[in-house]
């Protein structure tokens, strides 16, 4: 079943990544895979990605902003769709792409080169993905969505450490 283009992102903790699908009218939408159901939208994974920003408070670009910020990284750069629920995510190519797909980090339990310069993606459910997405790219992106999450946890727990719980406009 084909859900229509979402008002909102319907993107969770148990997503597990989200992927380029061309419909049956030929128009592109995305795959959601979740770790027991799995949904077809007339969205572009880029675009479904940006209103799952959205949702929480940014943008696709304002995430990616952020994360040249933190860490430097411009080009397929991992983001941050809610750091509190941890949900990072990591795409396989440009943005840009009609073929890039958004993997959750948090999932992933394995990844394996697979012939003619695929990656094959175990997740922790068991569910395996197959990408034409050579392994030294992914495991390149991993490493960097590790990074990003390792320094912008740094930051948060800063901000915490050094008061985290006063409110900055109090109306008393």
């Amino acid at each position: 079943m084909i859900n229509q283009s979402p008002a909102v992102a319907e993107l969770t903790p148990l997503t597990m990544a989200v992927l380029p699908k061309i419909l049956e009218n030929g128009h592109p939408g995305c795959e959601v895979l979740e770790t027991e159901n799995s949904y077809s939208y007339r969205t572009p994974p880029s675009k479904f990605i940006d209103l799952a920003c959205k949702f929480y408070g940014s943008s696709l670009k304002g995430r990616q902003a952020g994360v040249k910020d933190i860490c430097g990284i411009t080009h397929k750069a991992p983001i941050s769709i809610d750091p509190v629920s941890g949900m990072y995510f990591f795409p396989t190519s440009s943005p840009l792409s009609h073929t890039c797909s958004w993997i959750s980090h948090s999932h992933i339990k394995l990844m394996e080169a697979a012939p003619h310069q695929r990656t094959r993606i175990i997740f922790k459910n068991g569910h395996t993905l197959t990408l034409d997405v050579s392994y030294g790219s992914m495991m390149n992106q991993v490493q960097r969505t590790a990074q990003y999450r390792f320094l912008l946890d740094k930051r948060i727990r800063h901000l915490w450490k050094y008061g985290g719980d006063q409110i900055a406009e109090p109306f008393v």
